[in-house]
């Protein structure tokens, strides 16, 4: 797609250590630490202030960031911006088709718990009172969906809305830069008994354990949602899927970087 920056292909073996992990044989063949293939690309529709595409092997999901003059009622003359997102699914996303949404009259929890989730972890990229009183709104449409369709609208969208401040940068509507820090997001899982990172949806579908975790550029942790889905976990199992996360979000951040040409 000419003229479109596009952050080059990785597929990464974070690290292995086969004392501590036990053999297990994942569909795609991937090693228990290793990310899908992740791509950002930038640029990706024409008249939104941020918009990318972003990969996590075959899920795929559009970010556009939209910029509004004004914010919510219960924020007015507090001289602070906000951010705010929305997340569906195209109805062929999946496997089988799924009827929209907007044809039933009204969202699906789950539509509404991620894009709630979206929302709160992409505010904490940003200093609100640094925005001045406008809305970003973040809408990430899952055009192809094979697990991991959040945590990719997360790490894809926090690229989006820099671009949107970068905008406001450039056309001189805001002074001081909002931006704070870099916020990605990962799944982890147990999956045969074994915590494996960045599950894909036939791994998804049959893990023991779920969990989504949300981190900062700095490494800190915004959310943790997880689920013993097939039997509980332990607090070792936790800690070996947080360490999972931690190692990606390092990997995740630098596919960021690269995509926003961020040096260090």
């Amino acid at each position: 797609m000419e003229g479109f920056s596009q952050l080059r292909v990785y597929r990464e073996v974070l690290f292995v250590s086969s004392a501590k992990r036990p053999d297990v044989v994942r569909p795609s063949g991937r090693e228990a630490d290793q990310l899908r293939e992740i791509r950002l690309t930038r640029d990706y529709t024409r008249h939104a202030e941020g918009s990318v595409l972003v990969e996590f092997g075959d899920t795929k999901v559009l970010c556009n960031a939209s910029v509004e003059a004004g914010v919510p009622r219960w924020l007015r003359g507090k001289n602070q911006g906000w951010v705010t997102a929305e997340y569906g699914m195209l109805p062929r996303a999946t496997h089988t088709r799924s009827g929209r949404e907007a044809t039933r009259g009204k969202q699906g929890g789950r539509t509404l718990e991620i894009q709630r989730l979206i929302g709160r972890s992409l505010r904490a990229a940003v200093n609100l009172k640094k925005l001045g009183e406008f809305t970003i709104t973040v809408d990430c449409d899952v055009i192809q969906a094979d697990g991991g369709t959040r945590t990719a609208a997360i790490t894809g969208g926090c690229v989006a809305l820099i671009d949107a401040i970068r905008y406001l940068q450039r056309e001189k509507k805001i002074k001081a830069d909002p931006f704070k820090q870099l916020v990605s997001a990962i799944s982890v899982g147990i999956y045969k008994g074994v915590p494996v990172l960045d599950l894909d949806y036939p791994e998804d579908s049959k893990a023991d354990t779920d969990l989504n975790v949300v981190m900062t550029e700095s490494g800190e942790l915004i959310e943790v949602q997880g689920t013993a889905e097939a039997g509980a976990f332990t607090r070792a199992e936790l800690n070996d899927m947080l360490d999972l996360a931690e190692k990606a979000g390092d990997a995740l951040r630098d596919h960021q970087r690269e995509a926003l040409g961020i040096r260090g």
